[in-house]
């Protein structure tokens, strides 16, 4: 048992030093790009604004028509954009390595669309307008939607084989898609909501929606951040994983939590941002490989440069308006999920 345990345990992605001081570089790099993105998500828009003039914002607290774009339009902008799309990258990478889907995402597995089922569904009967009070119906929502397709998909001698999970989660984001346009037909304040979640965006997010979200997103990321090594055991299968000591169900909780947290906050801020947590955990996996030590950090920083970025864009391409990042992300995004499933017949899946 002590030579098949030893066995395993070199089994499970173990790098060097010297390659961990290469992927901590790369990783330093990234938070660079982050810095750049930043700046960038603060100067560029609709109204040009110099370095300069961002300086004077914060120094001078001058009542400037710059000043105070930057201050409070920007600055919370930015930041729900940095929060939200850790968020989202690491809510995907989560996800991918608890199913060893590589196709599972909070969009495509309905977790996005259950949060806002859920939010909508409590502004028409409660009436519920702050988020203070329907994020918890977004948690609520999201952890709900997890729970109905891993379950659906665990039917079944294979279980919840990557194939079974997508088709469950297509379905289950149906169903709650139903459901939203049942509420938002009879319901004029609930259709009113509805727009503000039908199409993920940053824009018109100011100082309360960041503190509202932010606390439950950065305790998500700090739990995230925790299970690097539990998603390496389970990446080698769940007997595998027994055989390491993990307690697999309570990492499967645990992971469920988190990724409740994340999407469901996330989703209550912004709307239902796809694509984000699809995508970024497969370029993650390509600069660091497959230990989800460095996948997870790597998402974390990784994802809200794509998302940044693809807000930046859409404040760019249609001026003097702008192109919400939920469209902007969509026509990026589909692209490369196209590629991900061509890569991927079902058979490998």
């Amino acid at each position: 048992m002590t030579t098949t345990t030893a066995s395993l345990r070199q089994a499970a992605p173990t790098p060097s030093h010297r390659n961990g001081a290469a992927l901590g570089i790369g990783l330093v790099v990234l938070v660079g790009v982050l810095a750049v993105v930043c700046v960038m998500s603060i100067t560029l828009g609709t109204r040009g604004i110099g370095l300069g003039a961002i300086i004077d914002a914060f120094r001078d607290r001058d009542d400037s028509v710059d000043a105070t774009v930057i201050r409070d339009l920007r600055v919370p902008r930015t930041l729900i954009g940095l929060v939200a799309g850790a968020a989202l990258g690491l809510s995907g990478a989560l996800l991918q390595g608890l199913t060893r889907n590589p196709l599972a995402d909070p969009g495509i597995l309905g977790i996005n669309t259950g949060a806002s089922a859920f939010i909508v569904t409590s502004i028409a009967l409660f009436g519920l307008q702050q988020m203070t009070t329907y994020i918890w119906f977004a948690f609520l929502g999201a952890a709900t939607a997890m729970v109905i397709v891993y379950g659906v998909a665990s039917f079944g001698r294979e279980g919840a084989t990557p194939v079974k999970l997508a088709l469950a989660g297509a379905a289950v984001s149906a169903g709650f898609y139903a459901i939203t346009t049942g509420v938002v037909v009879t319901n004029v304040d609930a259709l009113n909501q509805m727009r503000f979640w039908q199409v993920g965006a940053l824009a018109g997010r100011y100082w309360p929606e960041l503190e509202r979200s932010a606390p439950f997103m950065v305790v998500g990321i700090l739990v995230a951040l925790t299970l690097g090594r539990s998603l390496n055991g389970l990446a080698l299968g769940n007997d595998m994983a027994v055989a390491l000591g993990q307690n697999v169900a309570r990492t499967r909780a645990i992971v469920v939590v988190s990724v409740a947290l994340l999407a469901g906050a996330a989703t209550a801020a912004c709307g239902p941002i796809v694509f984000v947590g699809l995508v970024v955990p497969h370029a993650a996996r390509a600069l660091c490989g497959p230990d989800y030590r460095w996948i997870l950090p790597y998402s974390l920083v990784l994802s809200p440069i794509v998302l940044l970025t693809a807000d930046v864009i859409g404040r760019l391409v249609l001026k003097p308006g702008e192109l919400q990042v939920g469209v902007v992300l969509g026509v990026l995004g589909a692209p490369a999920f196209i590629a991900l499933v061509r890569k991927r017949s079902l058979a490998q899946l």
